[in-house]
């Protein structure tokens, strides 16, 4: 009885204090880019359901991932740390250190119903650093459903969810992860064609050039986010049945670029630039577009506020900046002295050179510029295109661009490397890049227009790379600290290729 008694007093403040805190749930599709939501603009892509959380909520036009690639981007939302701050987790397909608390589980501990569907934190191993379960939750993941092409995954997304409403105490808020694989590669080829989209409706970006096959390739990648936009938007209308959406915290937006040539993978704008719609019942006022600078880790600060929640860690104190004041001010907030910059980096991709070395990177978007940082300049940014054989023999040219997704529109930049007009698409994916990027995205969203080392841009180089440098101090970066070795040998728990040893590591 005694026993029982001191369970009560532990459950009940908890029930009491968790009954009248907001809802949170992150939906994050797989490798889609800025721009690529019918909200937008774009008329090859629809999206209804983005498009509704951000006509009800907040459309944001600068949000920036905190890494161009999936999991060390996931791990710095989970964690509300940059991808520099959270050592194995930071880089791809190693593992999530148990010391660095991922709110999912914080949220968990502090009466909050929690779980996930389809893709949450990975690839990795989170088990041999102490977890016992995916950072993003427990998983809801069971229910399956027949997808409509090859390269859509079967996993019944709103299905599950259902299943994760269904089992939830009617006394708990919840915290749900919907990380769709959609649009993440493999496509099936000609999957938008079959779907009645036309080649001309494609809106090819500058850095790719503007032929049928590419255009085909766009389509197929456009089917698959609407797949994932209509699993949204039966999650959301399940909400709305439920009477929990007014008091829901909903974060639509996806952890990398779309994996095309010079996207995915890089930090050009392409790679890091998000769509990103929030709603929040009746706390935001409706239908606004917010140009304010907005990083992954500011989602993790919000969430923390929101729920009052306190993080559990001085040792690793989050990053961001909550959005809270945006949710209740009527103006976008661009001018605020907190959001005059967002910061992204970048180190280990797939298994893309020799002893799996990564092509680091580290970038400020303040203002119109983007700068980028190649802290390793004499490696190749996809990869030196030739592996070993199985026998340990070289193996043919142009095979081993891995840090760019294999793909027709890949396939087509290689076919076309000579070509007196096509191939400079192929070079602006493949070619050594200087030290320092420097891109005006007003005048040149695509990024092929490098502006650093001129002398009209050099006050704007050493003001960004100044502050750039200043930020990963502050912050304690490792490639800015001493070179960052340190990551080099982060075990990696994917596939390993072979590669021949370069001249130069």
């Amino acid at each position: 009885m005694r026993l029982l008694v001191l369970s009560l007093l532990m459950v009940l403040p908890r029930c009491s204090f968790a009954a009248d805190k907001p809802n949170i749930l992150i939906a994050i599709s797989d490798d889609q880019s800025f721009g690529h939501a019918s909200a937008y603009g774009c008329t090859f892509i629809n999206t209804p359901a983005f498009d509704k959380v951000a006509k009800e909520g907040i459309l944001f036009t600068n949000a920036y991932a905190a890494s161009p690639g999936c999991s060390p981007c996931r791990a710095a939302l989970l964690t509300g740390r940059h991808i520099w701050q959270i050592e194995h987790a930071g880089t791809h397909a190693s593992s999530f250190p148990a010391k660095y608390r991922a709110y999912p589980e914080v949220l968990g501990e502090n009466g909050y119903w929690v779980g996930y569907t389809g893709k949450g934190w990975g690839p990795g191993n989170f088990k041999v650093d102490g977890r016992i379960e995916n950072p993003a939750g427990p998983a809801f993941s069971s229910k399956k459903t027949k997808a409509p092409h090859s390269g859509i995954s079967s996993t019944d997304y709103s299905a599950n969810f259902a299943d994760f409403l269904k089992q939830k105490p009617a006394d708990q808020p919840f915290c749900f992860w919907y990380g769709g694989h959609e649009p993440h590669r493999g496509f099936e080829q000609g999957a938008g064609l079959k779907a009645g989209k036309k080649l001309e409706d494609a809106q090819v970006p500058g850095f790719l050039p503007d032929r049928p096959e590419i255009r085909s390739d766009l389509l197929d990648y456009a089917v698959e986010i609407e797949w994932f936009d209509r699993h949204l938007g039966q999650i959301i209308e399940q909400l709305e049945a439920a009477g929990e959406l007014e008091n829901t915290l909903l974060i639509v937006t996806s952890d990398n670029g779309m994996s095309f040539p010079r996207a995915k993978a890089n930090c050009y704008d392409a790679g890091i630039h998000m769509p990103l719609a929030m709603r929040w019942g009746g706390i935001n006022p409706p239908g606004r577009t917010c140009d304010a600078l907005v990083g992954f880790v500011d989602l993790t600060r919000t969430i923390y506020e929101v729920t009052g929640v306190t993080h559990p860690s001085e040792d690793y104190p989050l990053a961001g900046h909550s959005l809270q004041d945006i949710f209740q001010s009527a103006t976008s907030n661009a001018s605020d002295a907190k959001r005059t910059a967002v910061y992204s980096g970048r180190e280990r991709h797939s298994s893309s050179r020799y002893q799996n070395l990564a092509y680091p990177q580290r970038s400020i978007r303040s203002g119109d510029y983007l700068l980028i940082k190649n802290f390793r300049p004499e490696r190749w940014p996809a990869g030196p295109g030739q592996k070993l054989m199985k026998n340990g023999e070289p193996g043919p040219l142009h095979d081993g661009y891995h840090d760019i997704d294999a793909c027709p529109s890949l396939t087509y930049l290689i076919a076309q490397r000579d070509d007196p007009e096509l191939g400079k698409y192929f070079h602006w994916a493949i070619d050594h890049r200087p030290q320092i990027e420097l891109f005006n995205l007003q005048t040149d969203p695509d990024c092929l227009n490098n502006l650093a080392g001129t002398e009209e841009n050099s006050a704007t180089e050493i003001q960004l790379t100044t502050q750039l440098q200043n930020y990963l101090n502050e912050t304690g970066d490792p490639r800015e600290l001493n070179g960052g070795d340190i990551f080099e040998t982060y075990p990696r728990y994917s596939s390993i290729r072979e590669f021949p040893k370069p001249e130069t590591r």
